[in-house]
Parts: C-alpha cells; sequence; structure tokens
C-alpha cells in the first residue's frame, strides 16, 4: 500500500456534482494498493499517519500529529498511486491490485484511521471525483506499508 499525505487546511472531493467528503484542517490521503498487498498492512499504514508530527508547535516545528491537533482525515482511492511511467507514455497498471483487493484494503485502512477517533471522510471507491484543497504548507509525504 501506498499512500500520498497532504498537509491541508480544508480538503473536499466531489462526486457527480457531490460533495461526498469534506474536511477542515488535517490530511489529504491518496490511498493506493499493490496488487501483493494484504490486510495484515494497513493496521501499520493508519498508525503511522495519524501519529506523523507533521503539524507545527508553538516553536514552527514538525512536532505535532494528526492525533495531537484532532485533526480530521479525507481518504481518497486512487489506482494511479502504482502506475508505471518509465517506458512509453502511456503509464501501465499491472502492479495496481485488481478492485476487490482494493476495495477490501481500503475500506479496512479507513476502519484503523477511524478507530483512532479522527474525523474521517472518504471518496468514492472506483468513482470518477474531483478533489479539490487547500494545501498548508505544501507539506507532503508518501508512504508505503512495509
Amino acid at each position: 500500500m501506498r499512500i500520498v499525505i497532504q498537509r491541508v487546511e480544508s480538503a473536499k472531493v466531489e462526486v457527480d456534482g457531490k460533495t461526498v467528503g469534506s474536511i477542515g484542517k488535517g490530511a489529504l490521503v491518496l490511498f493506493g494498493v499493490h496488487k501483493d498487498d494484504a490486510a495484515a498492512q494497513t493496521l501499520w499504514l493508519a498508525n503511522k499517519l495519524v501519529n506523523l508530527r507533521m503539524f507545527a508547535d508553538a516553536q514552527d516545528k514538525m512536532n505535532l500529529s494528526l492525533l495531537d491537533i484532532k485533526g480530521e482525515v479525507l481518504i481518497v482511492s486512487q489506482f494511479t498511486l502504482y502506475g508505471n511511467c518509465s517506458e512509453g507514455r502511456r503509464p501501465e497498471f499491472t502492479a495496481s491490485a485488481p478492485p476487490a483487493l482494493a476495495n477490501s484494503l481500503y475500506e479496512k485502512f479507513i476502519l484503523e484511521v477511524r478507530q483512532q477517533n479522527l474525523n474521517v471522510e472518504t471518496g468514492v471507491f472506483g468513482a470518477r471525483m474531483k478533489v479539490s484543497l487547500v494545501n498548508d504548507g505544501p507539506v507532503t509525504f508518501i508512504l508505503d506499508a512495509k
């Protein structure tokens, strides 16, 4: 699994012109699943996300986590995170998980993050979505599950 974390002041996701998820200060998380990923990895990745010190403290140092600031999380599935662009001009997605596995791990990851008592909003798995955000920093991290 791979997540791209963007620290945001706000973010929202729309499907067919309707807002399906919206957050204030926190993190927009783009979530991708590799075809070889397993459910056991979701807990590690969720814990890493909520405890990652990516927010500024009173001395303007990145010392605070989502848990510390009671931040919100918007999780959006994105199979293109495992797109291979190294050859040719069209990305290849053979490393991305098939939809059934990807959706199962996406839902499990959402559940793991929700169990941390944070407000968690989501996109719609497999839908064409419009994602808007006000990036804070900008601060962006990429995490791969172990």
